[in-house]
């Protein structure tokens, strides 16, 4: 169904779909290619991290350029999921309820659901076989089970500063925690800011991020009526990181088929040297992966001065090139 929510591109289509939950509806947002090549039409869908949805993420502008316009404009139809409980799908009903009473909401194997309604969809609505993914953090998870229950469905993948398995802690259990959290705008600030040494200059302007906070708090119609200001996710996302840093990570790499490239920033606290270095070794079946790092940056690097490298990388892998030459950024709109 097509319906009307507010756009960021006048080009932008809107679609709330059927999802494994019969009572809740998903959202996905579409900007069909610049210049699209009809005898090659190449579809992408981005999948978000743990805290803020797709208007925040791939299709935020920052002085007028998104991530998304970047791959709209190097020919992708460009699709992002919003997960129950983010941005436009509908919340959980357990959201309504106190947060001890349930247990985390949206873990990655109901997310890799969430998926698998969306690729169904775009599938079809493209008419097309195959799909790439460009996931974010914990995105990960839920597009690692969905890859490896549907390889043939998958061109390529890549895994932006993606969480990995970490040892076992010995005689501890993995954790669990309630159905949902609340993260305000300065939480969230200091999420951008912890990672960038001592002495460095600044990644993330103040401006940029205070012009982001206003419309992350819109994400949440509840948002400014808590005190402080907040938005309201499913801790189901959290959950799933604490465990795979138990040793529990959500799905299989072994399982994923598709040519994976793990890109990641220099100063990225939650993806080490050593982290990404397992997941690596874990992607046995892809046939081709890449290992990224990119200086600079941080596990919120798409919103930081070395997101352009970072839509370079991404172009370059996903056009299956090895030439990451810079792609033409495309002006303010």
């Amino acid at each position: 169904m097509n319906l009307e929510f507010p756009k960021l591109d006048p080009r932008e289509e809107h679609f709330r779909i059927p999802g494994p939950n019969a009572n809740l509806a998903l959202f996905l947002r579409y900007l069909p290619a610049l210049h699209p090549i009809e005898a090659d039409r190449r579809a992408v869908l981005y999948v978000h991290g743990a805290t803020f949805p797709s208007a925040l993420s791939i299709a935020h502008r920052f002085d007028g350029v998104s991530w998304r316009d970047v791959l709209n404009e190097a020919g992708f139809d460009v699709w992002a999921l919003d997960f129950y409980g983010f941005g436009y799908s509908d919340r959980y009903g357990e959201m309504e309820e106190p947060a001890e009473k349930h247990s985390p909401l949206c873990g990655a194997q109901d997310a890799a659901d969430q998926v698998a309604a969306a690729a169904r969809f775009i599938l079809d609505h493209q008419r097309v076989s195959r799909l790439s993914f460009v996931s974010h953090s914990w995105g990960s998870m839920p597009v690692g089970r969905y890859a490896g229950k549907y390889p043939a469905t998958v061109n390529c993948w890549v895994l932006f500063a993606p969480i990995a398995r970490r040892p076992p802690r010995r005689y501890e259990m993995a954790p669990t925690g309630p159905a949902w959290r609340v993260i305000g705008v300065e939480d969230q600030w200091k999420r951008f800011v912890e990672d960038v040494p001592a002495g460095e200059s600044p990644v993330l302007s103040r401006k940029h991020f205070d012009e982001w906070g206003e419309r992350y708090l819109d994400s949440d119609r509840g948002s400014r009526t808590r005190n402080p200001a907040g938005v309201k996710v499913p801790a189901g996302p959290f959950n799933d990181i604490l465990r795979a840093w138990h040793g529990e990570l959500g799905y299989d790499p072994a399982l994923v088929k598709a040519p994976a490239a793990l890109i990641r920033g220099e100063w990225d606290g939650v993806v080490p040297d050593e982290d990404a270095r397992w997941l690596f070794d874990a992607f046995k079946a892809c046939p081709v992966k890449r290992d990224i790092k990119i200086g600079r940056g941080t596990h919120l690097m798409h919103f930081e001065v070395m997101r352009s490298a970072l839509y370079c990388e991404t172009n370059a892998f996903l056009l299956g090139t090895d030439q990451a030459a810079s792609p033409q950024v495309p002006r303010s709109r």
